[in-house]
């Protein structure tokens, strides 16, 4: 596929654009249409498929594709939220990754989509008293994928991690709907204390490549935390912060960072945090 294909909104929408951009692909490329018949064009929705790729990817000696592909379809059986976020999630790549050609290429390729989707059932494990089974999850997603999520943390929907490697969120971070954030991204703590530690990033915010933002602290809905910086404290709505330790550059920054992925900060900065 040479070009972008057209958003499709909805939970069947994006169902059905996945299947036709498989159908596609198979066409095209016989060499993957095995793989892409098992994967995608055999399943009757999103919840089956999805659930065959999270388990192809995560089943190894221990906990074997079959039984993690039994986890996953238990929690999509138990709340069917998780899979209109993750269908949620993949459009949000599409609408910000210029490198994404359609739905099928993170679907299949991207290991923040899939990170954060090994996650979401981590998190309903959790949430019913199954942690070691969740906690083997989130073992297996930071070896696979070089992200690590803690199954406590709470992730919105429409969520994109772009590129992905390096990426740590705490036990007790929330990071809100319509988020994106690059690699190298820190959910943290600062110290050794328990209890409630890690950051609340709120809607529509943009974390950009090697951000640290640590304690518990609030990031106002659609600020921006520019690549590099280092956040100590609570970042207002709106506004941009940049550099160690982190300033407020400008109050109002863009109106939907996260959407629009603009990364840029204003020349001076004007006031400390």
């Amino acid at each position: 596929m040479s070009r972008k294909l057209e958003v499709v909104t909805g939970g069947t929408g994006v169902w059905r654009q996945l299947l036709d951009e498989a159908a596609v692909t198979a066409r095209d490329e016989p060499s993957l249409a095995s793989m892409l018949n098992g994967v995608i064009l055999r399943h009757e929705g999103m919840a089956q498929a999805l659930s065959f790729q999270l388990a192809r990817k995560i089943g190894e000696e221990g906990v074997s594709a079959l039984t993690a592909r039994e986890l996953c379809a238990e929690a999509y059986a138990a709340d069917p939220s998780i899979v209109a976020a993750a269908e949620a999630d993949l459009m949000a790549v599409l609408e910000r990754d210029p490198a994404a050609r359609g739905t099928l290429q993170p679907f299949l390729f991207y290991k923040g989509f899939m990170a954060l989707q090994v996650h979401r059932v981590a998190h309903w494990l959790w949430t019913h008293g199954r942690e070691m089974m969740a906690l083997h999850l989130q073992s297996r997603t930071s070896e696979l994928f070089q992200v690590d999520i803690h199954p406590a943390a709470r992730i919105g929907k429409g969520v994109f991690v772009d590129h992905a490697t390096g990426v740590v969120i705490g036990e007790t971070a929330v990071v809100g709907d319509d988020v994106s954030m690059l690699h190298g991204v820190t959910l943290g703590g600062t110290g050794a204390q328990r209890g409630d530690r890690h950051p609340k990033i709120g809607k529509g915010v943009l974390l950009g490549a090697g951000a640290k933002v640590l304690g518990n602290i609030h990031i106002g809905d659609y600020a921006k935390i520019a690549s590099g910086s280092v956040v100590l404290k609570a970042v207002p709505p709106n506004c941009t912060a940049a550099g160690v330790p982190a300033r407020l550059v400008n109050c109002q920054t863009c109106e939907e960072p996260a959407r629009t992925m603009d990364h840029t900060v204003p020349e001076i900065l004007d006031f400390v945090i």
